[in-house]
């Protein structure tokens, strides 16, 4: 699993007892207040957190920091009334936490009725420990530093504009009305890098990599497709524009095959167009709406993942679940509350922790078997019309001919329908991408309208 439940004997860093006590009474100060005020059910959590952090700016070592942060969301309800809450300051202020639970308490009395809101039963009580909670200052630096140097030496064009590495460690408390108590204990390291290349007055445009790590035992440059990244935006310096309109293949990263995936799904069976009724999918469920090879999957609690979520914002504990099994649409990407609102069954998790499951070719046999098309990192454009129906720019993208990559694009727009392109995957990649939260590979589609000048 990507986290492990433990009993609060285990805990033997005198500063996290500390830590939790401090939590579990600010929870009683809100419990006391908002059934002083009226509330009938909530839903609240309460953290403290530290985050270390190098940043690079211009290629250049520019911070390092520690940064101390204390948090309380509070979600009540009077009868079926809701109001909310945050807190971003010190948790041993009375003053602030009475401030934020009379806030939540204001907004509900104010608030219209709505039968549907949720809150789940009793729980119980879990000490959930995730990830890697020791800091390796020194480690962390050696292998920013090690990056900046590969790169310099491996990718000379490439300018990291910026990076920031951290290690982010926190304690968290979720309490509800209905008595559930989880208590989140967790630590990971973050990596994000935004780059362009140059060469004299050209440049590319810029692209970014990111990944969420355990341990920080091997380089960053070889850690999911940072390689690959970078040697393409090293040949997006000088890129020749795409002329007339022609129908072709479109190839994605694992990244960008996210991104499609997911707007369909979010589009065609997720909160927003379930609720008003608009999505395409609404009549779908055990239904086929893409390719028999296509598996979408959101495992939170797959062991190649670092954390995962563990409930949900109503209290229930999650399941992995498949949201399109074999080109089969199985459930929809929905919360307790919209579920009660259109007498549907809701997710078993937020969607976190994407898998896509990979095919049986390789990215190299996929792109020698395009005769025509396009292979693209970055898409910039708007939200698909509710038929699915999408266009923009291809960004950090090549023209593939006759089963080759032959040059880097400039502004070129591609468009097509998402419903018609998932039932339109020409192969999807042996190969995955593993980032710490999702397991990705490229996917091939066909039947997407490929102009420039």
């Amino acid at each position: 699993m990507s986290y492990s439940v433990i009993t609060i004997d285990k805990i033997k860093d005198d500063a996290d007892i500390s830590t939790i006590k401090l939590l579990r009474s600010v929870a009683e100060k809100c419990k006391s207040k908002l059934t002083e005020g009226g509330a009938t059910r909530f839903v609240c959590t309460v953290s403290r957190s530290t985050n270390n952090e190098f940043n690079v700016d211009g290629g250049v070592f520019s911070l390092f920091r520690t940064v101390f942060a204390d948090g309380l969301s509070i979600t009540c309800y009077i009868g079926d009334k809701k109001g909310s809450a945050s807190l971003n300051s010190s948790l041993t202020d009375d003053a602030n936490i009475t401030a934020a639970v009379e806030t939540a308490l204001d907004g509900a009395k104010a608030a219209e009725p709505d039968p549907d809101w949720e809150v789940a039963p009793n729980e119980g009580s879990k000490i959930f420990l995730k990830g890697n909670l020791d800091f390796d200052r020194d480690g962390l630096f050696d292998r920013l530093a090690e990056a900046m140097d590969t790169i310099k030496a491996k990718y000379p064009l490439v300018l990291v504009e910026q990076a920031i590495t951290n290690h982010a460690r926190s304690i968290s408390l979720f309490f509800t009305s209905s008595g559930t108590e989880f208590i989140t204990i967790s630590g990971s390291y973050g990596v994000e890098f935004m780059y362009s290349a140059h060469d004299g007055d050209n440049a590319s445009s810029f692209f970014g990599s990111g990944f969420t790590l355990e341990q920080i035992d091997k380089p960053f440059v070889e850690t999911g497709s940072f390689a690959e990244s970078l040697e393409n935006i090293q040949k997006q310096v000088y890129t020749k524009p795409f002329k007339g309109k022609k129908t072709g293949r479109l190839i994605t990263t694992p990244e960008l095959s996210s991104e499609l995936i997911f707007s369909a799904i979010n589009n065609f069976a997720g909160e927003y167009n379930i609720l008003n009724g608009t999505a395409v999918w609404l009549d779908k469920i055990g239904k086929k709406v893409a390719d028999e090879r296509l598996t979408v999957t959101c495992a939170t609690n797959d062991p190649r993942f670092v954390g995962g979520q563990t409930y949900t914002g109503e209290g229930y504990l999650t399941k992995d679940y498949s949201i399109i099994d074999n080109g089969v649409l199985t459930s929809f990407d929905i919360s307790a509350y919209t579920a009660n609102k259109k007498g549907l069954k809701m997710a078993p998790n937020a969607g976190y922790n994407p898998i896509i499951n990979a095919g049986t070719k390789s990215i190299k046999d996929i792109i020698a078997e395009t005769e025509f098309g396009i292979y693209v990192a970055r898409f910039s454009g708007g939200e698909p019309a509710i038929n699915g129906d999408f266009s923009g720019v291809a960004k950090n993208s090549f023209l593939i001919e006759n089963g080759k990559i032959t040059s880097a694009l400039s502004e070129t727009m591609i468009s097509g329908n998402l419903e018609a392109i998932l039932n339109n995957i020409v192969d999807i990649s042996s190969e995955q991408e593993l980032d710490g939260t999702s397991v990705l590979p490229y996917i091939c589609f066909d039947g997407v309208t490929i102009s420039g000048e």
